[in-house]
This record gives C-alpha cells, sequence and structure tokens, in this order.
C-alpha cells in the first residue's frame, strides 16, 4: 500500500487524468473505492459496539435520528434495501435491548412505527463518541479541508442513485 502523503499521491493521480479514461471504468473505479471504504468503515465501527451489535442495527438507529422517527418497517426495510423479514429481525433485536420501541401507528392502528429510545440515542452517541481515536488518527492524515470538498460531493452522488433507485 502507498504510504505517501494524500497529497502528493492526489498529484500523482492527476497525472493519470480521468478525462482520458473509459467513463465505465472511471465510475467503476469510484464505487470500487466507495465499496472498499464501506468494509473498512463497518469493521471500525463494528469494533466499538457492544457484543451481538453490528452495523445494520447501529445504521437504523442512526437514520431514526437523521431521517425521521416513527417510521414503519416496511418503509424502514425499503430505506435499507432489505427484506421485510430481515427488517423485522434487526428491530426484534434494537427492541429486545431497549434501544427502539414498536407502538401502535395512530394513523391505522394495525402496522407499527418504530421509535427510538432515549436508550437508543445514547447507544448511538456512545458509539460514535468511541470512534474518536480513530477519527483523530484520519485527521492527522486528511486534512479537513479534504473532506470538506469530499462531503458535498459524496452526498450528491448519494442522493442521485437514491432517486435513481425510487424511479427504476
Amino acid at each position: 500500500m502507498d504510504r505517501k502523503p494524500l497529497a502528493r499521491r492526489a498529484g500523482q493521480l492527476k497525472a493519470a487524468s480521468s478525462m482520458s479514461e473509459n467513463p465505465l471504468n472511471l465510475y467503476f473505479r469510484l464505487f470500487n473505492e466507495i465499496g472498499i471504504i464501506g468494509q473498512l468503515s463497518r469493521s471500525l465501527l463494528e469494533a466499538h459496539l457492544p457484543p451481538r451489535f453490528l452495523l445494520q442495527h447501529f445504521a437504523v438507529l442512526n437514520h431514526l435520528v437523521r431521517v425521521k422517527d416513527g417510521q414503519m418497517p416496511l418503509h424502514l426495510a425499503r430505506a435499507f434495501q432489505v427484506p421485510k423479514t430481515s427488517m423485522t429481525h434487526t428491530l426484534a433485536i434494537l427492541a429486545k435491548a431497549g434501544l427502539v420501541e414498536l407502538r401502535d401507528n395512530p394513523d391505522d392502528g394495525r402496522s407499527k412505527c418504530v421509535w427510538i429510545t432515549e436508550a437508543g440515542k445514547a447507544f448511538r452517541r456512545n458509539a460514535i463518541d468511541n470512534l474518536a481515536p480513530d477519527i483523530t488518527r484520519l485527521v492527522a492524515k486528511i486534512p479537513a479541508g479534504h473532506i470538506d470538498t469530499l462531503l458535498p460531493l459524496l452526498t450528491e452522488l448519494r442522493c442521485i442513485l437514491d432517486t435513481d433507485r425510487d424511479e427504476v
């Protein structure tokens, strides 16, 4: 693995200009890097979670805080692109641990809605706080300005893919 400073590697990458690269290869390389980063960050986060908890448990709690609390399990399954049975299992684990509550849907009284508890919010916050030493190591290697540049581009890509998913 190349351990040269990021700025120096970036300069070398510019020399192999993406302007001349086949778009299929370029975008595949992008998704490949994102996939590898996803695997590495998953392992990093899961190392800081209590035993028997995985990324999908944290991800549901994070979604309820970040996007919207009180969603139906079917909506969560669609958002995470998993079968409803998988989401039901994930929610059962979170509910058993007291991290979410399943309450009757006030709109129809038949279905359930998922609400994050104070314990669930604390679990999420602790998981994020436990990443501090790892983030500190990253900050020393990747300047915050690089992250400021990347975030809007990654957010735009996520929004496009999310919209395309709903249209397909």
